[in-house]
């Protein structure tokens, strides 16, 4: 077979590789490669972002791919559910485009051009586990990653699928869902503070209903309490809301992982929403500033009726250090 022109390879963008030369010490074939565990996938290619990240394809990740159930048994699913949970991204794509990564596949500068957010979510399930089957098991929804309480980062597709976590943004956005219990209206809060108690020194603890090992947290060691000991109160969409404050692993996970999403899609601007006091803004953006937004944001930002990631969320801690650790 003839090797294809470069002008054609970079128009049907394929991979172009090169013949290797192997030297006495290079691997060989059959020779394992061993990840680092701290990279992402993005078209089939790794990107670190120095904190670990469990892939959909390592022993005990989370894989959005399947179609049969994780943690219930099949015959108890609903019918409907038994199908792929994600779809084709379109954002920005002309129809040639379209037809190209259709029958080629994607390549990385086509999804750069493509996405432009990152919607941040708090799970209401309290860990990734349980965060897994109720949006893959019982909703028969996705998203491209879960955050879990100590600081673990689970990746469950590529990200080149448009996973189904935010409506609107799903064609052109990332999704995260962090494991937290969520934010209620105050005198309201009785199913969040079943997984709180305070120690005799009085610092609030997370209380898991199972034991670690029951919820799949990989990293016992870590700390399970909130970066904040009290509830935080903050107005979202009109309404007061109180919220206990991630950990602080949730947010050293996340902050590098933002910043890591931002060298690799350099449309997502690493900023978010803002009010004209400079602060997040508090409620969801109208449509037409919505369409032309490009940065993280929140669930709230895209949906009227969505309060995630809620009040307690230290936007400038994470967007912040997320900036500074892209200047290194």
């Amino acid at each position: 077979m003839r090797p294809s022109p470069p002008r054609l390879v970079a128009a049907l963008g394929l991979l172009a590789i090169a013949p290797l030369a192997l030297a006495a010490d290079d691997p060989k074939p059959g020779d394992p490669l061993e990840r680092r565990g701290d990279e992402i996938m993005v078209c089939g290619q790794l990107f670190h972002t120095g904190t670990p990240v469990v892939l959909w394809t390592d022993p005990g990740g989370y894989d959005a791919y399947r179609v049969e159930p994780r943690f219930i048994p099949a015959d108890k699913v609903r019918p409907d559910l038994a199908k792929v949970r994600f779809s084709q991204r379109r954002h920005n794509l002309s129809e040639a485009d379209q037809a190209r990564v259709k029958l080629h596949g994607w390549d990385l500068p086509t999804l750069q051009n493509v996405v432009d957010q990152f919607v941040i979510h708090y799970d209401v399930c309290g860990t990734s586990k349980r965060c897994f089957r109720v949006l893959h098991d019982d909703r028969g929804l996705s998203v491209h990653f879960m955050l879990d309480l100590d600081g673990t980062i689970y990746q469950t597709l590529d990200l080149k699928e448009a996973a189904w976590h935010a409506t609107i943004a799903n064609g052109r956005s990332i999704g995260i869902e962090i494991a937290n219990m969520g934010a209620y209206p105050p005198g309201k809060t009785a199913t969040r503070d079943r997984w709180y108690e305070k120690d005799d020194a009085g610092r609030v603890k997370i209380k898991l209903p199972g034991t670690p090992e029951d919820d799949l947290i990989r990293d016992p060691s870590v700390p399970l309490a909130p970066a904040r000991n009290e509830p935080i109160t903050g107005k979202l969409q009109g309404s007061t809301l109180e919220q206990y404050d991630l950990t602080q692993a949730q947010y050293d996970a996340l902050t590098k992982l933002t910043a890591a999403l931002c060298a690799v899609f350099p449309k997502i601007n690493c900023d978010y929403p803002r009010d004209d006091s400079g602060q997040v803004r508090p409620d969801a953006l109208p449509r037409a500033e919505f369409d032309a937004y490009q940065g993280v944001l929140g669930h709230w930002h895209v949906q009227t009726n969505k309060t995630d990631p809620g009040p307690a969320f230290q936007w400038e801690a994470v967007v912040g250090g997320a900036r500074e650790l892209m200047k290194k």
